[in-house]
């Protein structure tokens, strides 16, 4: 009998020693394995290592920026710029403007941001421009013209707490300094915009005559408009990444509204949303359970699957661009303590997300050439405390891909 309660113990024992990563991931008293999914793919032959609740519906955080940009990236390329537009909106004649100076909005999330990717200063372009077409007055007004974008700039969904923040300011056709001030969300940033300008322009001798307006007119038809400034943004690649690697959730935001426009529809978040279903649901991602609000991941009323974010990652593996955007573990942005110094450390590149008891993970394990070679997806809801269900994570990646040990 003392021979068999020593077996068993020792049974016991080695049941315990050769538990499965997942099962000891799971086992994390920081991880509710009902309320978490796991989905990890060998992108060459489609293998799945390690899967767990693939179809469950849950909370992105986010990670929902990894199918914004994913979205955008097939449609429209890496190469796009943003333009904001400023127009002599009537003749130009005897050093005056006979007519509005007209700002068009082109939905530049990075317009006067103090973050990269960096670009001129508009002021400064605008007064160059006037200055070498001898004006020096503005008959008409100083006109913003808002009309690209429709809808909300905040999504309903969004809790008010969050829309204070710096984090939850709302996504207009002209973003300017991010839209933010002191950490704070400002609400109007349009007019933060037209008193920098006007200051600029009053500093450089430059006189507006008709005040400042706002709203969704944009020029006469008066058939005599000059184009002063186009103001180009960086490269798309450039926002998404400067997006990832931060967490931005207005660069998201304006990411989906422009995903809207490019697909034919108004620039909303409601239409840029269901554009995003629809495409990744006709090139055969499985939507079921998928249910997208937003392009930054900040509502608590998304949802999506372990197997949704994988199809994506997986199509998306072949992109030269898309796996660069995301964090170096160990190295960058939101990944830079996520395994560091171990030996996966530069080798995974992922999208985090989190929020109030969620904690998710969404990207690639790289080769020695930073070749995305696995797809990872971990989203943990209801979590514990955070740094054990990161460091639960770190554990389940560095005994699922041992040949990095």
């Amino acid at each position: 009998m003392k021979r068999i309660l020593i077996f068993g113990v020792q049974l016991m024992a080695a049941l315990l020693l050769y538990a499965s990563p997942l099962e000891d991931f799971l086992g994390n008293k920081a991880v509710n394995a009902a309320a978490t999914a796991v989905f990890i793919q060998d992108l060459q032959t489609g293998k799945v290592l390690v899967e767990h609740n693939r179809d469950a519906s849950l909370l992105p955080a986010s990670i929902m920026k990894t199918v914004t940009i994913a979205s955008l990236l097939r449609e429209k390329g890496a190469q796009e710029r943003f333009h904001t537009m400023i127009y002599a909106d009537g003749p130009i004649k005897d050093g005056a403007i006979d007519g509005d100076l007209l700002v068009s909005g082109g939905g530049d999330p990075t317009l006067g941001a103090n973050c990269q990717p960096e670009s001129a200063d508009i002021a400064d372009e605008l007064i160059a421009s006037l200055r070498s077409r001898g004006v020096s007055s503005v008959e008409g007004a100083l006109r913003v013209d808002t009309s690209l974008y429709t809808g909300p700039a905040c999504p309903p969904s969004w809790v008010r707490e969050d829309r204070a923040e710096s984090y939850g300011t709302g996504s207009h056709a002209l973003n300017f300094r991010r839209n933010a001030s002191g950490g704070r969300a400002v609400k109007d940033p349009v007019s933060v915009f037209t008193t920098y300008l006007s200051n600029r322009l009053s500093d450089a001798g430059i006189k507006v005559h008709g005040g400042i307006s706002v709203g969704n007119e944009g020029l006469s038809d008066a058939g005599e408009a000059t184009v002063l400034v186009d103001h180009v943004s960086d490269v798309y690649a450039e926002v998404m990444r400067s997006c990832m690697m931060r967490s931005d959730n207005l660069f998201a935001e304006n990411l989906l509204r422009t995903f809207a426009l490019a697909r034919g529809k108004e620039g909303s978040t409601a239409d840029g949303a269901a554009e995003m279903m629809n495409y990744w649901s006709h090139n055969g991602v499985p939507v079921k359970g998928v249910s997208i609000v937003d392009g930054s991941g900040l509502s608590r009323s998304n949802r999506v699957t372990a197997r949704f974010i994988g199809s994506i990652l997986k199509q998306m593996g072949d992109d030269e661009d898309y796996s660069t955007f995301m964090p170096l573990a160990g190295q960058e942005g939101t990944l830079s303590d996520f395994l560091k110094d171990t030996a996966l450390d530069s080798y995974v590149a992922m999208k985090t997300g989190s929020m109030r008891g969620i904690q998710c993970y969404a990207g690639y394990k790289l080769d020695e050439q930073f070749a995305p070679t696995h797809s990872i997806v971990i989203i943990m809801n209801g979590i514990g405390t955070r740094s054990q269900a990161r460091h639960a994570a770190e554990r389940l990646l560095l005994e699922v891909f041992p040949e990095n040990k």
